[in-house]
């Protein structure tokens, strides 16, 4: 069986960096970060009181009346705002496409968390004095699949409709599983990514609790800081990223602008913490060089590595080594950089946000930087022979991207993108 090509026909981004994908990538390309204080709750008693927070969501621009929005946890709402921006962009003709053929799967790593804590807090208040009472929309707005089925009603698209959950991994497999969705002839469109919003009480105080977040709360703007000696931890995030997955000669029959092919995924697995990667980067190594296989694509042929790179210590320095194991001599003339270190961790959206940030670095031949490197601030288990892309975006032909993405429990997801050719 001869595998279908696929190509990315629309883009939609909510961010800490912007509300539309030219916001959030001029924002990259010019090294801002999204930090800053908290305002979604009272951090006076948390370690950690800043995050990347979306700014000046308005649901209302995406057809998300007030009514509804009460209905809705904050997650789904960013995924449907990225999921109309895309369809929007793609160009897709709802009059004439075959619904029955478009499909939304994205990837959500903790869902409605807010909702939660809500409910039981109101039910804490109240359950002892009356009795259970819960919101008929209580279980609605939590779950972590609801946001593809608003989305899918809202289209009427009947094709595969469902999430991935693989903690910060999640929407790299959803993009792997829709691309694989296409190319085998289940699907000729799906409408693919990632969101989250877990910027709350219980998602910061649980992350404190592992002490994963960096407590820089003197300058939350420089906190993040991977493959620096200095870095403490990654910064929570919000937001949410989608892209528009089609068939190639579905693409081109409707004359569809492409931004870039998707031409592989790998998956694998650490198989060695509950948190940690394996500190030489084998499960690392082994899902690049899957991805790599699956795209047919020589090493030699990426130029751009969107790195996992969460500012953590461990982490970091497994990713570089497993970068070098892979790609040998030619890990020196790559370009390599942490998005995070702007957009901060968006967790389950993560995948997708950075997914859609590497097909931007091969369509402007634009590589976005890692900010918030000092020369005298360098680790020494790491090589800075390898270019990390530090403070300042850099011009250069990207011939195709690879982006990482790895989650507890080990999961480990990887998606490639080349430059488009009509061969």
């Amino acid at each position: 069986m001869e595998l279908k090509r696929v190509v990315v026909t629309g883009l939609g981004a909510v961010t800490p960096l912007g509300n539309t994908v030219e916001e959030t990538w001029e924002s990259l390309v010019n090294g801002k970060s999204g930090a800053a204080p908290i305002t979604k709750f009272n951090t006076e008693k948390f370690k950690t009181q800043f995050a990347c927070e979306v700014k000046g969501f308005n649901g209302e621009a995406y057809g998300i009346d007030r009514k509804e929005a009460r209905k809705m946890d904050l997650y789904s709402q960013y995924a449907i705002a990225t999921a109309t921006q895309a369809v929007e962009d793609s160009g897709l003709d709802l009059d004439s496409v075959n619904k029955d053929r478009v499909g939304v799967v994205y990837g959500v790593g903790i869902g409605g968390i807010k909702s939660f804590e809500d409910e039981v807090e109101a039910y804490g208040r109240t359950g002892e004095q009356l009795g259970p009472k819960f919101s008929p929309f209580f279980i609605p707005k939590m779950i972590a699949d609801i946001a593809v089925g608003h989305i899918s009603i809202k289209y009427g698209f009947h094709g595969p409709n469902y999430v991935t959950t693989s903690a910060c991994a999640s929407s790299s497999h959803a993009l792997a599983d829709a691309f694989n969705l296409i190319r085998l002839g289940k699907a000729d469109v799906i409408v693919s990514g990632g969101a989250e919003a877990a910027i709350t009480e219980a998602g910061v105080g649980g992350f404190n609790a592992m002490k994963a977040l960096s407590t820089r709360n003197d300058e939350p703007e420089a906190a993040s800081r991977p493959f620096s000696a200095s870095r403490d931890g990654f910064i929570m995030a919000e937001g949410s990223g989608c892209l528009i997955l089609e068939e190639l000669e579905h693409a081109k029959a409707r004359g569809a602008k492409i931004y870039a092919e998707m031409v592989g995924e790998g998956m694998s697995a650490d198989a060695h913490h509950i948190t940690a990667s394996h500190p030489e980067g084998l499960g690392a190594i082994l899902v690049m060089k899957n991805a790599l296989e699956d795209s047919g694509l020589q090493p030699d042929a990426i130029d751009y590595i969107n790195v996992h790179g969460t500012s953590t210590h461990v982490g970091d320095i497994s990713e570089v080594k497993a970068i070098q194991a892979v790609f040998g001599e030619h890990a020196y003339k790559l370009n390599i950089s942490s998005t995070k270190s702007m957009t901060g961790h968006l967790l389950g959206a993560a995948g997708a946000v950075e997914a859609l940030i590497s097909v931007l670095a091969v369509k402007n031949d634009i590589v976005p930087p890692t900010i918030n490197h000092a020369d005298d601030d360098q680790d020494p288990e790491i090589d800075y022979n390898l270019n990390f892309t530090f403070n300042k975006a850099q011009k250069r032909t990207v011939r195709a991207a690879l982006s990482n993405t790895f989650g507890f429990g080990g999961h480990n997801a990887c998606v490639i993108f080349k430059k488009y050719e009509n061969a």
